[in-house]
């Protein structure tokens, strides 16, 4: 929370002020028409690769579903190029830097390990991964756990056939396990 009280005022004041700054400079090196081409140019070629990589991930996240897994790291990946595409159309030099980086997928996996690191170790945020029975440093690692399955079927609010999940040790104390 600490955090986010400065980050605002560095997103909605700081951001701005050095890109000003930046158009500044680069416009007494390459002149004023060159700099605003350049500027529509960087968010054309950006649009352009975040819709082919929004639609590569789209695919992936359809064929992750269709084996009947979680797309956790398409969804990663979804939501760093959402803000990507946000940079990109913000005129700016820093912004279309950042915004091209985080169009390459290793940076957009560093950074969400990175951003999960950060919260687990926080001590506000309690968070578990998923494992198959294996240890599980991070929920991007594509393992989970799917718990027991209870197979059955209800019409009209009535259980018709159910069968029931594996005993477990009732000494966990989980009420749900009761």
């Amino acid at each position: 929370m600490r955090v986010l009280k400065f980050l605002i005022p560095i997103v909605f004041i700081g951001v701005p002020i050095a890109e000003i700054a930046t158009f500044i400079q680069v416009g007494d090196v390459i002149g004023l028409w060159p700099t605003l081409l350049t500027i529509v140019l960087t968010a054309v070629i950006g649009t352009a690769i975040l819709r082919r990589q929004g639609l590569a991930t789209l695919a992936t996240a359809q064929s992750t579903l269709n084996e009947g897994q979680l797309p956790l790291e398409s969804v990663v990946h979804a939501v760093f190029l959402l803000i990507a595409g946000v940079l990109l159309l913000t005129p700016g030099f820093l912004t279309d830097g950042v915004g091209f980086a985080l169009l390459v997928p290793p940076v957009r996996l560093w950074l969400a390990h990175w951003l999960f690191e950060k919260i687990r170790n926080s001590k506000s945020v309690h968070v578990e991964g998923f494992s198959n029975g294996r240890s599980s440093s991070s929920p991007f690692d594509g393992t989970r756990d799917d718990g027991p399955i209870i197979d059955g079927e209800i019409i009209d609010g009535e259980i018709i056939e159910e069968t029931p999940p594996p005993k477990r040790d009732a000494g966990s104390g989980s009420p749900w396990q009761r």
